[in-house]
C-alpha cells in the first residue's frame, strides 16, 4: 500500500447539519478534498482543513462542465501517491447512486488504502423533511430505490410489477424522465398510490408537490430543479397530516448549476 489514503465520505442530502461526525473529523485533517456538485459548500466552509486543497469535481446530466469519472479516479490516485489524506466528499450517501464502485476499483488497482464513511442518503432526507415515512404499518412494508432513464427499455413484467406492488417506490435522478415513468405505471393500471415530487430536499429551497396519477398526467411536461426525489405509494397520503416544513418561495437552485453560463466548472479543476 502507498502511504497516502482516500476517505470516501457522504456529506448528506443538503442540510449542512446532516453530515456525520466522522466525516467532519476527516474534513478537519484532510490534505485534499474532492467535492461533488451536491455537497453543500457550507460544509466546506465550516469543517474543511483551512490548508486543504479543495477540488470541485461535480457532474450534472449532460453538462459540458461535468468532470469525467476517469478524471476523478486519476485525481484520487495522484494525490494518494503524494502521501496525502484525500477526502472524496459525495452528496448524500456514498453507496447509493454515487459511482463509488468505479472509484473503489481504481483504488484497489493502484493499491491505495481507503475507508468508507456513510452519509444520509437523499431518500431519507426527503422522507424526513416531507413528513412522509417510507414504510409505515398499513401503508407499506418495503421500499425500493430506483432510477429511470427512458432510453433503457424495460419489460412489460417490470412495469406490471411496479404498478401492482405495495412497496414504496423512490426514484433518484429521474426528474427529467418522471413523466415517462408515470405514463408506464398508468398504462399498467396502477391504483391506490399517490406521487410526491420533492425538489432540493432538506435545503431552504425545498418544494414538494403532491399528485394523484390523473393529476400528474395533466402536468407531465413540468420541469423540476435538480436534485429531485420522487416518492410513489400509499405513504404519500400521509403528507397532509405530517408535513412540518412549508414549501420555499424561492425558485433558484441551491446547489451549483454546471449548466449556468456564470460558472465554468473546469476552471476549478486542477
Amino acid at each position: 500500500m502507498y502511504p497516502g489514503k482516500v476517505i470516501i465520505a457522504g456529506a448528506g442530502p443538503g442540510d449542512p447539519d446532516l453530515i456525520t461526525l466522522k466525516a467532519i473529523h476527516y474534513l478537519n485533517i484532510a490534505d485534499v478534498i474532492l467535492a461533488d456538485r451536491l455537497v453543500n459548500e457550507q460544509i466546506l466552509n465550516l469543517y474543511a482543513n483551512p490548508k486543504a486543497e479543495i477540488i470541485f469535481v461535480g457532474k450534472q446530466g449532460n453538462s459540458k462542465n461535468s468532470v469525467p469519472q476517469e478524471k476523478i479516479n486519476r485525481l484520487l490516485v495522484e494525490h494518494a501517491f503524494k502521501n496525502k489524506l484525500v477526502v472524496r466528499l459525495k452528496g448524500g450517501d456514498v453507496a447509493t447512486y454515487s459511482n463509488v464502485l468505479d472509484e473503489l476499483k481504481t483504488l484497489n488497482e493502484y493499491h491505495v488504502s481507503y475507508e468508507i464513511v456513510p452519509g444520509i442518503t437523499a431518500a431519507s432526507g426527503a422522507s424526513a423533511y416531507s413528513g412522509i415515512p417510507l414504510t409505515a404499518r398499513g401503508y407499506a412494508d418495503s421500499v425500493r430505490y430506483l432510477t429511470y432513464h427512458n432510453k433503457v427499455k424495460k419489460t412489460e413484467a417490470y412495469w406490471q410489477d411496479l404498478a401492482k406492488t405495495n412497496d414504496t417506490l423512490v426514484l433518484y435522478m429521474s426528474g427529467n424522465n418522471i413523466g415517462e415513468f408515470i405514463k408506464h405505471l398508468s398504462e399498467h393500471h396502477v391504483t391506490g398510490k399517490s406521487i410526491a415530487v420533492i425538489e432540493q430536499a432538506t435545503t431552504p429551497y425545498q418544494k414538494i408537490a403532491i399528485y394523484t396519477f390523473n393529476d400528474f398526467t395533466a402536468k407531465s411536461d413540468k420541469t423540476y430543479t435538480s436534485p429531485t426525489i420522487i416518492i410513489i405509494g400509499k405513504v404519500v397520503d400521509l403528507y397532509d397530516r405530517f408535513a412540518w416544513q412549508p414549501n420555499s418561495e424561492q425558485d433558484a437552485s441551491y446547489f451549483r448549476d454546471l449548466n449556468s453560463r456564470k460558472y465554468n466548472y473546469k476552471e476549478h479543476l486542477l
